[in-house]
């Protein structure tokens, strides 16, 4: 780390009064540890805390980049919905909660997704955002989520999706409850096609859609340390009047009960996908040849 460019200089030009290079936040506080990280560095290390290990969110583009070969992926453009179609209103209008979580992440809504490759092998990616109302389920990102899947079966891809919810979006009430089985179906249409899908669950998914398409894939993966689960873990106490044991709803403690087929981070999630779809597209992994070898001259 260059401490003299990203952190003496920025000082001496604020105490200078000169326009300041760097976000306020360029220190991130680790929540397992308290240790500080540059955020620079946080950002190259793919958002895991080099101390702990403990996972950070990740922006959905960043997630596709880390995913697609080279980074490079052709963005699937989502429907339009009808915004506020029930004119909700709690202690704000949901009109207004809906413009500040777009001013704040930049995206229309919860949803991303992209066509691209992963070590050659052609798929689809989509990528649900905590960050935009909790990754909450309305009707755009159900119509997202349709649209994706349906994008991949057009093309004959396998479908990843990387799940990041707390349930249905009260705002919407029934109209959100709705795209849990619109949703289904499409997984179906998926499994119809003959093509693989994965589901990776992140930090947390719970709620709603650990009844719907988060628990239907046909291989589930959890980067470590996600909380994963319908109901808050007090709310199963209060009903059950039991003490849950210590790491309930953890991503290891599915894996150790079967819920979850393995627990992979964050730095082996690409390879660990990649084999994966090859596996199930019977499609034959790509070796690497040096060049100047046998091989590489008869390639040529």
């Amino acid at each position: 780390m260059n401490w003299i460019k990203n952190f003496v200089r920025p000082k001496i030009r604020s105490i200078l009064g000169v326009k300041r290079e760097v976000p306020d936040n360029m220190w991130i506080k680790d929540p397992e540890s308290g240790q500080m990280v540059f955020y620079k560095d946080l950002e190259a290390n793919q958002f895991v805390m080099p101390g702990s290990g403990h996972h950070m969110r990740m922006a959905p583009d960043l997630r596709l980049k880390s995913m697609f070969d080279d980074g490079e992926f052709d963005r699937i453009a989502m429907p339009q919905v009808a915004t506020d179609p029930l004119k909700f209103r709690d202690e704000r209008k949901y009109a207004d909660r809906l413009k500040e979580a777009r001013v704040k992440t930049g995206a229309e809504d919860c949803m991303l997704a992209g066509h691209g490759t992963i070590d050659g092998l052609a798929v689809t990616v989509a990528v649900q955002d905590f960050a935009f109302m909790g990754g909450s389920l309305g009707m755009a990102a159900g119509e997202a989520i349709i649209t994706a899947m349906r994008s991949a079966v057009a093309r004959r891809e396998p479908f990843v999706f990387f799940v990041s919810s707390g349930g249905a979006r009260m705002q919407e009430g029934v109209l959100s409850l709705m795209q849990l089985p619109r949703t289904t179906v499409a997984v179906q249409e998926l499994r119809q096609a003959r093509l693989p899908y994965i589901v990776v669950l992140t930090h947390p998914t719970t709620g709603g859609v650990t009844a719907s398409y988060a628990m239907l894939g046909d291989v589930h993966i959890s980067e470590p340390g996600a909380l994963i689960g319908f109901a808050g873990q007090r709310v199963i106490e209060q009903t059950i009047r039991e003490k849950l044991p210590t790491g309930f709803q953890r991503a290891e403690y599915l894996e150790e009960h079967g819920m979850v087929d393995m627990v992979v981070p964050r730095h082996e999630m690409r390879p660990t996908v990649g084999r994966i779809l090859r596996i199930l597209m019977k499609s034959p992994a790509v070796m690497a040849v040096e060049p100047g070898t046998a091989l590489a001259i008869a390639a040529q």
